[in-house]
């Protein structure tokens, strides 16, 4: 059999890394290739923030899991200490003594190979494989190749590629600054957001994309108007504009589930409703919702918050929460008597708005003949009394 060994840390795994092995895969047509993320490079430290190894393990299996005869291991994430090249394929070369091994590494590698861990022994038991890139090294490559031949009777396999302009570090230092721009597949991106690796915030681009498959189509402009309001309203009262953005993309996330859906998700989430919530269960969207983007996409504290809150409202509410709630109520798209007082009163004195909407918001319920939920209740009296 042929097996292919492509190891690193992958911190994280990127489109080169995925590129690089499926060219290695359409140059050797491996029975066996192993990807196989190390658990403490030699070479370098992991930064703080940066997933574990198990975590890194995860985010392989969602980069290389569609090239054929991929097995992502964790050979090296079981092996206490410092991952060696070495110690991997003497463990391979117990399980396939007979079968040919490719050790595959980028250019830089090979110009420094005899200062790897046991090299000799890797250059005896391994045909090395580099992807080479087709640049001013080609010569260099050529002539180290040649020596270790010489000197060793190294077996070098040269294979051709046009490595993707990026690096890990790079990625990990774009990634808090809401930066992705193509450089990581959908799946490890998902993942990377989900848990917070990195630090990392979502692009708003990708996240609206992602929030809106949520929404019932007719909801979608709502939603562009509440994020759009909202990033207005952050800028007028010395709010994060991303922050407010991002709030606004998903405040509805959960809006279109109705009924025995909305008491499921509170179960899913360990949401503890009362009676009122339950005979009306189109107001838990907000809590529901919260949960929702907490899991999905790793929002903070003051997010989720602002989310939990935004149809309710609460006494004594922070700035971002109030930001939300007048935003979803205020939008362009809205059309109500007192609509443009509302609007204007918003940009001057926030208190004031809150009070001025809760009471249109009880006013509309009462219409309706619709229970008002005591949260908003106490809401109201708050902000008149903060208002007097």
């Amino acid at each position: 059999m042929k097996i292919v060994l492509y190891g690193g840390s992958f911190n994280p795994p990127h489109l080169g890394h995925h590129e690089a092995a499926f060219t290695v895969y359409e140059e050797l047509k491996p029975d066996i290739f192993y990807i196989m993320p190390d658990n403490i490079p030699p070479h370098k430290e992991l930064e703080d923030g940066c997933p574990t190894a198990l975590q890194r393990l995860e985010l392989c299996r969602l980069a290389f899991g569609d090239i054929p005869g991929v097995i992502v291991s964790d050979l090296e994430i079981q092996r206490d200490g410092r991952s060696y090249t070495a110690d991997t394929v003497h463990t391979l070369r117990e399980q396939y003594p007979q079968d040919e091994l490719y050790l595959v590494m980028g250019t830089d590698m090979l110009l420094c190979f005899e200062d790897w861990y046991q090299a000799e022994y890797l250059m005896e038991q391994c045909v090395l494989t580099v992807l080479a890139r087709e640049d001013h090294q080609e010569a260099a490559l050529e002539e180290k190749a040649a020596a270790l031949e010489a000197q060793y009777g190294a077996r070098v396999r040269l294979i051709g590629n046009t490595p993707l302009e990026m690096s890990s570090s790079e990625i990990r230092e774009r990634l808090p600054l809401r930066l992705r721009s193509g450089l990581l597949s959908d799946a490890v991106y998902s993942e990377i957001i989900r848990c917070g690796y990195y630090d990392a915030l979502p692009e708003l681009s990708w996240l609206r994309e992602k929030a809106y498959a949520f929404l019932d189509p007719h909801r979608i402009a709502h939603v562009v108007g509440c994020e759009s309001e909202a990033v207005m309203l952050a800028k007028t009262w010395g709010e994060d504009p991303d922050t407010a953005a991002t709030a606004g993309i998903l405040h509805d996330i959960t809006k279109k589930n109705r009924g025995e859906e909305q008491l499921k998700l509170c179960e899913k989430y360990g949401i503890v409703y009362d009676e009122a919530e339950a005979r009306n269960t189109s107001i838990l969207h907000a809590r529901t919702g919260a949960a929702m983007a907490r899991e999905l996409f790793h929002v903070s504290d003051e997010i989720y918050s602002a989310i939990r809150w935004h149809t309710t409202g609460r006494p004594d509410m922070s700035t971002l929460e109030k930001i939300l709630y007048l935003a979803d109520f205020i939008e362009p798209t809205r059309d109500f008597p007192g609509l443009s007082e509302l609007r204007e009163l918003s940009y001057k004195d926030l208190n004031a708005a809150m009070a001025l909407a809760l009471s249109m918001s009880m006013g509309d319920l009462r219409r309706r003949e619709k229970e008002i939920y005591k949260d908003t209740m106490d809401a109201y009296r708050w902000y008149c009394e903060e208002h007097e």
